[in-house]
């Protein structure tokens, strides 16, 4: 406490603050700074909960530094002020401390398709406005990529169990281990009396790097692995093929699971990684190696067949990763994690009609979240594709509020 009351003592409070104007959501850094000071924790923590539901999980998932702290003016002729610490404080404060009651309900219930980011700021935005919501979700506990992609070292599955009795205190119903599509459709939902439905199933399927090898028995796919990685057997060497966030995770869990070495395997080179810095560096740091300028040709149970590759710059200046020819070796392991991205499933868009998608399966909507189908709306990574948390929370509040617009209306 006293250390982080010395970092809220080096913020200026900007009027202007840059901090707040290059925050996703546009979290009132200053304010909440200056009630941190003045010891108004749970004040400080309602404004930042009212504004970002999800701000204790935002405070330790999000790129700070292309956000607050990288914007901080601080920053220019000295280190920048970490209010993501701060933030991370006040809100796990007022996440375990308040006490949220069922208000009066409206006549109007809506059903809300996954339990990750965008479904459970949906499921408390919509409660506090009087809906009854229930919240569907395929897997046992709510969280999406909360609890089942971001390692639990990174962000305890006991502060989403928090986010579960908060729902709950608000009159939320929760269906788990229900997968909507093929058994309960969009038409069956609507039937049933639902006024709007809200699709908030984020991007499951891995996307494949499309060579041979991937079915075989040393091989699995990053989104897989990080749901459950204690039941994987993956040996003393492990290679990671990727280099986002996911892809680190990946490698930093292998590494702490037990596996001897772990290498990251990329085709270009360090600052071409799509990771944040962040994650590069605390990877370096959990003793993650890396094999750079190896693009994957065949996946064997040996490792990975790999021809090495080059940057070129072009003549109007973009650079190019071009492959050398005779360059061709194994890179020898035990098992393989491919984390090349994610895309949607299909068991919504396949069961319904007049839901449309994009050439990459993202559903379709505008500005506002309708969807090409009335009555339902959508938004977090299965419209936007892998994205941040914060992103997704900033969008379901607009979501949120073009639901109610339309039960209005109807």
């Amino acid at each position: 406490m006293k250390r982080l009351l010395l970092e809220a003592d080096r913020c200026l409070l900007c009027k202007n603050a840059r901090c707040q104007a290059n925050c996703p959501i546009s979290t009132e850094i200053p304010e909440v700074v200056k009630l941190f000071k003045e010891d108004k924790i749970m004040e400080a923590g309602e404004i930042l909960f009212n504004n970002n539901p999800l701000s204790a999980a935002c405070a330790i998932v999000c790129p700070h530094e292309d956000q607050c702290k990288g914007n901080c003016i601080r920053g220019i002729k000295s280190e920048p002020v970490s209010f993501c610490e701060i933030e991370e404080y006040i809100s796990k404060e007022y996440l375990y401390k308040v006490k949220f009651e069922s208000i009066e309900k409206r006549n109007e219930s809506i059903a809300i398709i996954g339990a990750g980011p965008a479904g459970i700021t949906l499921s408390i935005a919509l409660a506090r406005k009087g809906f009854k919501v229930t919240l569907f979700d395929a897997h046992e506990k709510i969280g999406g990529v909360l609890r089942y992609g971001i390692p639990e070292y990174r962000l305890p599955n006991s502060m989403i169990d928090r986010y579960e009795e908060i729902l709950l205190e608000l009159g939320v119903k929760i269906r788990p281990n229900t997968l909507i599509g093929p058994v309960i459709t969009l038409d069956k939902l609507f039937f049933d009396g639902y006024k709007a439905v809200f699709i908030g199933t984020g991007v499951w399927n891995p996307k494949t790097l499309d060579i041979k090898g991937e079915s075989l028995g040393n091989v699995h796919y990053a989104i897989d692995y990080l749901k459950s990685p204690q039941v994987y057997n993956l040996g003393k060497k492990v290679a990671v093929i990727g280099a986002g966030n996911v892809a680190m995770d990946a490698a930093r869990v292998a590494k702490r699971s037990g596996a001897e070495e772990v290498y990251v395997v990329y085709r270009k080179g360090f600052e071409n990684m799509p990771c944040t810095k962040v994650e590069l560096e605390e990877a370096k740091e959990d003793g993650v190696k890396f094999e750079l300028f190896k693009a994957p040709l065949e996946l064997t149970e040996e490792g990975i067949k790999y021809i090495e590759t080059k940057n070129e710059v072009t003549e109007d200046g973009r650079i190019n990763t071009v492959t050398l020819e005779g360059t061709e070796g194994i890179f020898n392991c035990d098992s393989i994690i491919i984390a090349v991205s994610q895309s949607p499933r299909k068991n919504i868009v396949a069961n319904t009609t007049g839901l449309e998608t994009n050439k990459w399966g993202l559903l379709l909507t505008d500005d506002k979240g309708h969807t090409t189908k009335d009555g339902v709306f959508a938004s977090g990574d299965v419209v936007t594709g892998a994205n941040t948390v914060v992103h997704a929370v900033a969008y379901a509040k607009v979501v949120a509020d073009s639901i109610e617009e339309y039960c209005n209306k109807k």
